[in-house]
């Protein structure tokens, strides 16, 4: 085994540590923290300890979540996206001391890691500048080798695949209409709409998403995820209504990410997840393999079904960081692509971010994030090569805690970054 490079760092602003929530300490190996435990215990795990198995009827409930989340792909159908010859970390020699301010909705005050892991329910945590690890933690029993569920992250490397299909003239134009490309949306209000308001949300097809089990994006998901339905274009008959033009609304909308990945499929004429680990995944340097849920059709549902170890979320927001560029300089995704997926298209979208292709803007326009329900998250930062991959198990789909992460974010750039 080739022996890694390690980088010592200084520790940086000193943070006190929250009180202790019964989690247990870390235990360091190679620089990686791993512990039984974690915050809230009793609500996740079995009497002994140990974490129920999920179901494809239970992996989102407190006592199974931890396990469904960790192994979404053994009870669903998915495409497998293979490892690559794994691109070396070289790893500080110490964690540093990294402190932020704790979001007010969880009580704010000053924390440092072991603060935010006893408050969050992080399933993984890496904070790498290029490629250095300055952190990585695992709590619940997780480890390095778990597939890590993405949820709404996915619609980000959806987006990634438009780029590559466009640089390879699979796609022209992104004003061609969607039913170009698939003709069972001919006719339909989501086959009329050009390519770029599918990619920045602003389709102005009718479409719930509020998570409350009754919204539209409960029945997309029993259309594609559950398989209720054939899949592909029939997978989409239940939204036709038309409420605004084109580009003139921005709504979030998963389907619209389902239409880019049918899009995606047709043009390429093959899986998904077999692009992805050719063009992406593999040049990258991923060391583990990957896999994309499908729908009955077989086709990657695009808007969430990624799982991927926490070192390659790390790996794919440097990639992005580098503006498409892999380690070894090759250019897998074209860098004006990573640009304008990078820049706000829509000011102002959600709570507190711009949005460009499908991928969510900080205010600042320095950094920006994948992010998924529940507490996925990658956040990348190009002009220092700062990146955060955060995977959880966040009980609700939109749980306020999530702006901790954020603000560990903000205290990590401005500790590194």
């Amino acid at each position: 085994m080739k022996r890694r490079a390690f980088l010592a760092l200084p520790a940086l602003l000193p943070a006190c540590t929250a009180a202790s929530s019964g989690s247990g300490a870390f235990t360091f190996a190679n620089g990686i923290g791993t512990r039984a435990g974690g915050p809230n215990l009793a609500m996740y795990a079995q009497a002994d300890g140990g974490f129920a198995r999920a179901t494809p009827r239970s992996w989102t409930t407190p006592a199974t979540v931890v396990d469904g989340l960790s192994r979404n792909d053994e009870f669903y159908p998915a495409n497998p996206i293979p490892a690559a010859t794994a691109t070396p970390w070289r790893r500080a020699t110490a964690e540093p001391v990294l402190g932020y301010e704790g979001a007010a909705v969880l009580g704010g005050g000053r924390y440092d890691i072991d603060g935010y892991m006893d408050r969050n329910p992080a399933t993984g945590l890496l904070v790498a500048k290029g490629d250095t690890i300055l952190v990585e933690r695992y709590q619940y029993a997780r480890t390095p080798a778990h597939r890590f569920a993405s949820f709404s992250m996915a619609k980000t490397v959806t987006a990634l695949l438009v780029g590559v299909a466009q640089a390879e003239g699979a796609i022209g134009s992104l004003d061609t209409p969607a039913a170009a490309h698939v003709p069972g949306l001919a006719g339909t209000e989501y086959g009329a709409t050009p390519l770029r308001h599918l990619l920045t949300m602003s389709s102005g097809v009718q479409f719930r998403e509020e998570y409350d089990g009754n919204d539209d994006n409960a029945i997309l998901g029993r259309n594609t995820l559950a398989r209720a339905s054939a899949g592909g274009a029939v997978a989409l008959a239940p939204f036709n209504t038309r409420i605004a033009a084109p580009g003139a609304r921005f709504y979030y909308a998963s389907s619209e990410t389902y239409v880019l990945a049918l899009v995606l499929r047709a043009a390429f004429g093959r899986p998904l997840a077999a692009v992805l680990a050719e063009r992406v995944w593999g040049p990258m340097g991923a060391e583990a393999q990957a896999s994309w849920l499908t729908d009955a059709s077989g086709t990657e549902l695009g808007y969430m079904g990624v799982n991927a170890v926490l070192r390659d979320y790390a790996r794919l927001g440097l990639l992005m960081a580098r503006g498409g560029a892999t380690p070894a300089g090759r250019q897998a995704v074209p860098e004006a692509w990573i640009t304008a997926m990078t820049r706000p298209h829509v000011a102002q979208a959600g709570r507190f971010y711009g949005y460009g292709y499908q991928t969510w803007i900080f205010p600042d326009r320095e950094s920006f994030a994948f992010q998924g329900v529940r507490g996925q998250v990658i956040f990348v930062h190009p002009r220092s090569g700062l990146v955060m991959a955060h995977t959880a198990v966040r009980l609700a789909s939109r749980d306020a805690g999530g702006a901790d992460a954020v603000a560990l974010w903000n205290g990590v750039r401005r500790a590194v970054g």
